[in-house]
């Protein structure tokens, strides 16, 4: 089969790596893709938000098939331009896609449906946003309504920090906002694999969102993960899929809105039991690099699947070993960060056993290895369990000779912890 692959960061590397494994792949096209992903697929340079020139690659190429890895071109209606020229697409329809795209819409339906989720309020102005600010009392959330790659959400220990974001948010014209409640507990994400009507789990990660070591800093699109997520049970998991994740599959499709593709549920483990932070309508960055290299089905098989609706009774296979992955960032990132400096030592690194080095932010000048983002690498290590993961990690890590990066020197460390404890 002739697969076509859109998006060029760590999620869509993880993504190539998986798909590359299958016996049924005879051919891998990229687009735009990066050098991670160039070992792996054919790279085009069409760019992810090009609609109509994706569908003229898929065409011209023959694609059997096109996995849409990015969320904003899922939002912009890529997947329904692929459908109506007849071409087979994984991945959600724009209506569909509502769901990460508009957290007021996922709001909506989660209150229409009793699907467990913090209280909130829509706000389309400031002086409403700032009421449901007063209303809430600190701490609270405020959330922009649309994408925001990961940092658009404001967790506030106090008002004044809740009105600063009000005021971030509404800056752009035409803004919203969703305004909750504050959620005691831990986070954890849950992936799900859905054909429009049936959902299977497909694993499940904890992330770092906070760009320093102790959950410190701004929220960032991810610092590292882990895989599976120990506090996130095999009977929490099931909770979560029978209350959040197949009501909102089976809500989604009576709508009419039929959901196909990855629906990844970010979920607070509450002393009331889990509850819907939000969701992404694809896999995530970083948790593609924990969860897909523990796959051991073939993950072509599976997709295919999902696009032909035939995912019921099912069941992916995944390795009982720990995924652990740290993200190499450019200094100065979430804010503002250079582009252009060297990186050596990448080899190095993946010679270690069982470790995977995802490209996210890399470009090629000759031989030489530049950064070109905010999040440029994702180190990956398998281990026994967490605490043996994470050494393999860092190991990995400390070849890659990087100055201008930086990253977290604690991703796992719960995990690791109870591993150490067991």
């Amino acid at each position: 089969m002739i697969v076509l692959l859109v998006g060029s960061g760590g999620r869509e590397h993880a993504l190539a790596a998986a798909l590359s494994k299958s016996a049924r792949l005879s051919r891998l096209i990229a687009a735009p893709g990066n050098p991670g992903i160039a070992k792996h697929a054919e790279c085009r340079p069409v760019a992810v938000d090009d609609i109509q020139g994706l569908v003229r690659l898929a065409a011209d190429e023959k694609a059997d098939l096109v996995v849409v890895g990015p969320e904003a071109p899922l939002v912009a209606g890529l997947a329904d331009r692929l459908s109506e020229a007849g071409i087979k697409v994984f991945g959600p329809s724009a209506a569909a896609a509502r769901l990460e795209g508009s957290k007021a819409f996922t709001k909506a339906l989660c209150a229409r449906h009793d699907i467990p989720t913090a209280g909130f309020r829509h706000c389309r102005s400031k002086d409403e946003a700032r009421a449901a600010i007063d209303a809430f009392g600190a701490p609270v959330v405020v959330k922009a309504d649309g994408l925001a790659a990961g940092k658009g959400v404001t967790v506030a220990e106090d008002l004044d920090q809740a009105y600063e974001a009000v005021e971030a948010i509404f800056a752009a014209p035409g803004a919203e906002a969703v305004v909750e409640e504050f959620m005691e507990g831990e986070e954890a994400s849950l992936f799900a694999l859905v054909d429009g009507t049936t959902a299977l789990p497909f694993g499940d990660a904890q992330d770092h969102k906070r760009v320093f070591d102790g959950d410190k800093g701004p929220n960032t699109g991810g610092m590292g993960a882990y895989s599976p997520a120990p506090v996130l049970s095999p009977a929490l998991a099931e909770q979560a899929m029978a209350e959040i994740v197949r009501p909102t599959v089976k809500a989604m499709a009576e709508d009419g809105w039929p959901f196909v593709g990855f629906l990844y549920a970010g979920l607070m483990l509450t002393s009331d039991g889990p509850k819907l932070v939000e969701y992404n309508v694809r896999f995530g960055d970083p948790e593609a690099e924990v969860v897909l290299p523990r796959l051991e089905s073939d993950f072509l098989d599976l997709l295919l699947a999902a696009v032909d609706g035939r995912l019921d009774g099912v069941e992916p296979a995944f390795s009982d070993r720990t995924a652990l992955t740290v993200v190499l960032a450019t200094k100065g990132y979430p804010g503002d960060y250079d582009r252009g400096s060297e990186i050596r030592g990448v080899e190095a690194a993946e010679a270690r056993d069982g470790v995977t080095v995802f490209h996210a932010g890399t470009k090629r000048d000759g031989e030489r290895l530049l950064a070109n983002g905010g999040r440029v690498l994702a180190v990956t290590a398998l281990g026994a369990d967490a605490a043996e993961a994470q050494v393999n990690a860092y190991a990995a890590v400390d070849l890659i000779d990087w100055p201008e990066g930086f990253c977290r020197r604690d991703i796992g460390w719960r995990a690791a912890a109870q591993a150490e404890e067991a």
